[in-house]
This record gives structure tokens, C-alpha cells and sequence, in this order.
């Protein structure tokens, strides 16, 4: 059984754990418990009616988020000659090609997300594939690509995100700061729920949506209404 710490207690006395919000209250509580000394991160956890272990159902993309994450990562990238000049000027944190596959292969691991331009793609997957596993570039979330500057520049904004479900079918991904106002946030997580409704996977049967739940970083999570969350994505 989990445990949390004081400061998580403290914010879940007196919730009930069973209630479902709407999205503007479950934000706003959310914020409040945030106490950490440091601006915490709102999450969402979005649970769908999938099963990732059929290929067919799986559930991985990108999408911009207006108001971006508040979180700078670093992006190394893949890429040679004008691609690689491209995805420099862009501010990418490392740029490489076959000298970067070999720093990975040696043990380094300072990035957050990596990119690829397509012709860079064979040697990498031939020589990092296993190394790499789910942290590899790949087509279908939009980390291989030609248009590696705009990319980088999405990124570095902090507004591009990835999403893939995880094993238990279950998709987590910040929405913004607790700093963000709740209208930046609402704004941010319709544009997510929107880019999730739309990458439903033709296999998927039944209740798409199963349970969507918001927290801060430290804080507890309070459950959102799901009906009303799919209305607003639908209008995004």
C-alpha cells in the first residue's frame, strides 16, 4: 500500500476521494494544495478503454499545448549538414550524427526527448534500437522528422508534448504550472483531451474515457467529470 508524506496528508484531510469535479473546481483544488516551496507541475492522468498490449490499440502522438508546460527539456537530435544547421539555430541542446549514436552508446543520457531526421533513422535503429527502447525517435509520435527546426522550436517552447499510454492503459501528462492561471490550464488540457479523443484507436470498444484525474505535483488528485471534460475537448 502507498504511503505519502505530511505535506500530501495535510492537503488530502477532509477530501473525499470517491467525489468527481468539474474540471474549473478539480483545477482550482488542485492548485490550492500545492504547498511545495518550488511551483509545482499539474498532471493529468486520463485512464482509456485500451488495451495496450495489442498494437492496435495503442495510443501514442503529440500535440501543442497554447499555454506550453512550463518545463524547458533538453532535445538532442540526430541529423547532418543543413538539417543539423537547421536544428542548431533552432537551440537544440546536442547535435550529432554518427559521433552522437557512439556518445549514447557510451553511457549518455543528458536529454529529454531526442530527434531524428529520416535518413539518420537506419543507423540509429540498427545500433540503438535495444539501447533506446521506448526513448527511440519514431514517426508516429513526430520525433522523425525533416522539419526538425520548427520541432526543436515547438519543444524548447515548452509547448509540444508527447503522449503514450502506459501498460495499466492509463496516459499522464502536465497541463501547465500551478502558477498558470485556471483559464491557461482549462485551455491547455482541452487542447490534450481533444488530441486523446481524436487518436482513439478504431480497435478501442465500449466507454473510451474512463476516469480523467488532475494533481499537483505533491498534492492529492481529484477525479473530473468526464462527460463534461469530452465536451470541452470536443470543442478545442
Amino acid at each position: 500500500m502507498a504511503t505519502h508524506g505530511k505535506r500530501y496528508n495535510a492537503a488530502a484531510q477532509g477530501l473525499d476521494p470517491k467525489a468527481v469535479y468539474d474540471l474549473t473546481e478539480a483545477i482550482e483544488l488542485a492548485k490550492k494544495s500545492a504547498t511545495a516551496k518550488f511551483p509545482e507541475t499539474l498532471d493529468v492522468a486520463v485512464r482509456l478503454g485500451v488495451d495496450p498490449r495489442h498494437g492496435d490499440q495503442m495510443v501514442r502522438g503529440t500535440t501543442n499545448l497554447p499555454h506550453g508546460t512550463g518545463k524547458v527539456r533538453k532535445v538532442a537530435v540526430f541529423a547532418k549538414g543543413e538539417l543539423a544547421a537547421a536544428a542548431e539555430e533552432a537551440g537544440a541542446d546536442t547535435v550529432g550524427a554518427e559521433e552522437l549514436i557512439t556518445q549514447i552508446q557510451q553511457g549518455w543520457r543528458d536529454f529529454d526527448i531526442l530527434l531524428a531526421t529520416p535518413d539518420m533513422m537506419g543507423n540509429v535503429g540498427r545500433t540503438l534500437g535495444r539501447t533506446l527502447g521506448p526513448r527511440m525517435p519514431s514517426p508516429r509520435s513526430g520525433t522523425v522528422t525533416n522539419d526538425i527546426g520548427r520541432v526543436v522550436r515547438d519543444i524548447k517552447s515548452a509547448s509540444r508534448v508527447e503522449y503514450r499510454v502506459d501498460k495499466a492503459g492509463i496516459i499522464h501528462m502536465p497541463i501547465g504550472k500551478v502558477t498558470f492561471t485556471t483559464d491557461q490550464l482549462i485551455e491547455n488540457f482541452g487542447v490534450l483531451l481533444s488530441a486523446l479523443v481524436k487518436a482513439r484507436p478504431a480497435a478501442a470498444k465500449g466507454r473510451y474515457l474512463r476516469s480523467i484525474t488532475v494533481s499537483s505535483t505533491m498534492g492529492p488528485g481529484f477525479q473530473v467529470d468526464t462527460a463534461r471534460a469530452q465536451a470541452l475537448a470536443e470543442k478545442a
